[in-house]
């Protein structure tokens, strides 16, 4: 089973996907793709990591997520994958190519990934059309982007204020 959980800032949406994983039953694998570029990164990323219970696996991959489904998806396993407007960004800084390449693989382990996979992403969509092109640029690929993951996904929730909305269930 696949789920995307798509929310705003502070939504709620880690904390959905994290106690979702829980429930699972499953052995649980964290899949981080921040980096933390300064320090107010580096605090978001110790307090998720203190947040989380120890026994948990952890993967972090900045740029390589489909590889990452490939190697750690199985049955038994849920992986959660946070998140992918962060992922997103490092694949613009890395160049055309690369996130061509990326979000191509990593759209096709996901369609085969055994095992539950819980996908979180920022909604960056609902707001004005930004300014400058590189805004603009992202806000138009992570749309794209969580179009083409909630196609392959079972279930796709929105959180808004701490609260589920299910916008796709064909569990």
């Amino acid at each position: 089973m696949k789920e995307l959980v798509l929310g705003g800032a502070r939504s709620g949406k880690s904390r959905l996907a994290e106690q979702r994983a829980v429930e699972s039953g499953a052995e649980v694998v964290y899949v981080a793709t921040a980096t933390a570029g300064d320090e107010e990164m580096a605090a978001r990323i110790a307090r998720h990591r203190a947040d989380r219970p120890d026994h948990w696996g952890l993967v972090e991959e900045p740029v390589a997520l489909a590889r990452v489904l490939r190697q750690e998806a199985r049955p038994g396993r849920c992986l959660l994958v946070d998140c992918l407007t962060l992922w997103l960004g490092n694949l613009l800084g890395e160049g055309e190519e690369v996130l061509e390449r990326e979000r191509t693989a990593f759209l096709e382990a996901l369609a085969s990934a055994p095992g539950e996979v819980l996908l979180v992403s920022n909604e960056v969509g609902q707001g004005v059309v930004p300014a400058d092109p590189l805004s603009r640029r992202f806000v138009d690929e992570a749309g794209r982007l969580h179009q083409a993951a909630a196609e392959r996904c079972e279930q796709v929730t929105l959180v808004v204020a701490g609260l589920p909305w299910t916008l796709k269930d064909e569990w």
